[in-house]
């Protein structure tokens, strides 16, 4: 399975964290990855996107930079268990697949996916990383390619 792992753009400040809308430059950041996606061999055919704004719109730019379906997920939240996740991708075999999400979930899924650990690395608003899993488990992928704004 490849699997893309995206941290949404930069956003701005809401009362309400689940509000919280891209800036101008978090949206360009987003194109700005979106295209290197598209140029490299990880270019996903599903994405699956929390559904706070920021990571919706986050996805629709690049669903609309990739011409592909977006698909919202309740399970993919920042402090969300990344092992539910696992699950959800073991018992969906779509791939490519893109996970766009928020800190610290991307970071935990990322270990525990590639070092069968959740603690978690850190990721930079609208940074992704593409892994491969031969076999879908914990410690079983492999970081292939990342892409930075």
């Amino acid at each position: 399975m490849n699997l893309v792992i995206m941290r949404h753009g930069e956003a701005g400040w809401h009362s309400i964290d689940q509000q919280r809308e891209l800036t101008e430059m978090g949206r360009r950041d987003v194109a700005s990855v979106a295209a290197g996606i598209a140029e490299s061999p990880f270019r996903p055919e599903l994405i699956w996107c929390s559904p706070y704004i920021r990571a919706r719109q986050t996805a629709a730019i690049i669903a609309e930079v990739l011409n592909c379906p977006v698909e919202e997920k309740l399970f993919i939240t920042p402090d969300d268990d990344p092992g539910r996740c696992l699950d959800a991708l073991l018992e969906n075999h779509v791939s490519p697949l893109m996970i766009v999400s928020h800190m610290p979930f991307v970071g935990s899924l990322s270990t525990l996916l590639v070092d069968g650990h959740r603690r978690g690395i850190p990721f930079m608003p609208s940074q992704a990383v593409a892994l491969d899993m031969p076999v879908v488990g914990p410690g079983c992928a492999d970081l292939k390619s990342q892409f930075l704004p």
